[in-house]
């Protein structure tokens, strides 16, 4: 009798044929031509990226970004970066605030550590008393070290919009700064302006006022900083909806996007502005019709293998206007049906989904197949693995 291990076992030159389903693949041309579009982004606006790494959670592809010119990467958890940091990565962005004294002390921990391997890890505040205790924990860390000056980069985080975290006016980061200023320690390395509810407006004119509105605040929060005597500081925010309005504004020195490498079905809805770079879907779930019915089949791909907060998987078509529609199957089930004059697929045909939102997807799996030569005829050349999963504290 076989005995299951629980861990994926996918051999280098498998063709896609012979992967099992459900199976999370990364179509590895697809994202390759992603990351050369935002490098040229860059490039062409004369801005620093920093890939967001809360989408992929994979050490193996935060190096690949950082490879093609990502500055160092981005994660929301303590967890995170140090799963990142584990796996080799060396400039991190703690894009979110941390108030619990045990994950302070693990960040301070982490910030020494970074630094004795020539890295530097930044974290977000936003209030007073999360930056005492920031401070407090660094302090206690480097008590019985030499002093070398500061060793964690604080970015302010303004709230542009969401009304999520950050502080609410330009005046309110500069009182920070300059607290910031004033802590051994620590660094003021700038302002963390993020509008991710603006990510996915799927109408482009509304999206692109409602970060008009981002930007006048950002403008304003500039010329208040610039006055208190602050400069050279970085201005961090943008993701792949917004990253090209944010790169043409003239206010950002860094985009801190994430999805664009991958993406999901939600982004094939998102207009595209001036600008955007035409990011395509390289993330996919390998799934395979299990049985089928008068009206409809049904696969084995079911809430387990997708999330399902940004809605339900997009049936891919190879970039065509899709022919069959995935519809709520339960845990393990995805129910599909086809478009008028479209025909149902086969017992036993494999079909291939586009998360409906790759970030929590990912998570839900310990590894993805990276394929080369595409969908169709390509083979298996890496195992990713999720080194983040299950980072959430």
């Amino acid at each position: 009798m076989g005995q299951f291990t629980g861990v994926l076992q996918v051999p280098a030159g498998l063709p896609v044929q012979e992967l099992e389903t459900p199976t999370l693949v990364v179509d590895l041309d697809a994202m390759e031509r992603n990351i050369q579009r935002m490098v040229a982004l860059a490039a062409r606006h004369g801005v620093h990226w920093r890939a967001h790494a809360k989408m992929h959670k994979c050490a193996a592809l935060a190096k690949q970004l950082i490879d093609a010119g990502s500055r160092g990467c981005c994660v929301q958890k303590i967890s995170e970066a140090e799963a990142m940091a584990a796996g080799g990565i060396d400039d991190i962005f703690i894009s979110n605030e941390i108030v619990s004294a045990s994950k302070l002390a693990r960040a301070a921990q982490l910030a020494i550590a970074l630094r004795q391997r020539g890295g530097q890890l930044a974290i977000a505040v936003d209030s007073l008393q999360g930056l005492q205790a920031l401070a407090s924990s660094v302090q206690q860390a480097t008590s019985n070290l030499p002093d070398t000056g500061p060793i964690v980069d604080v970015l302010v985080e303004l709230n542009v919009g969401q009304n999520r975290a950050g502080v609410a006016t330009p005046q309110a980061v500069v009182v920070l700064a300059q607290a910031i200023a004033q802590q051994a320690g620590l660094r003021f390395a700038g302002l963390h302006a993020y509008h991710g509810g603006a990510q996915h407006i799927e109408e482009a004119t509304a999206r692109q006022q409602t970060m008009a509105a981002v930007y006048a605040l950002v403008k304003q929060t500039i010329d208040a900083l610039q006055g208190a005597g602050f400069s050279g500081f970085t201005v961090t925010g943008a993701g792949s909806g917004t990253c090209a309005l944010e790169a043409a504004s003239g206010l950002y020195t860094e985009l801190q996007p994430g999805s664009f490498a991958l993406m999901d079905a939600h982004y094939t809805r998102v207009e595209s502005t001036v600008g955007q770079p035409a990011f395509e879907p390289a993330l996919f779930v390998k799934t395979q019709v299990i049985s089928r019915a008068a009206g409809h089949a049904v696969v084995d791909a079911g809430h387990k293998s997708h999330a399902i907060d940004s809605g339900l998987p997009l049936v891919w078509n190879a970039g065509q206007p899709p022919t069959l529609v995935f519809g709520n199957g339960g845990d393990e089930h995805g129910l599909i049906h086809a478009q008028p004059g479209a025909v149902l697929p086969e017992l036993g045909q494999a079909l291939w989904l586009v998360p409906g939102h790759c970030d929590p997807t990912i998570n839900l799996h310990d590894a993805m197949v990276g394929v080369r030569g595409g969908l169709t005829q390509g083979v298996v050349e890496r195992l990713l693995r999720i080194d983040a999963r299950g980072a959430i504290w």
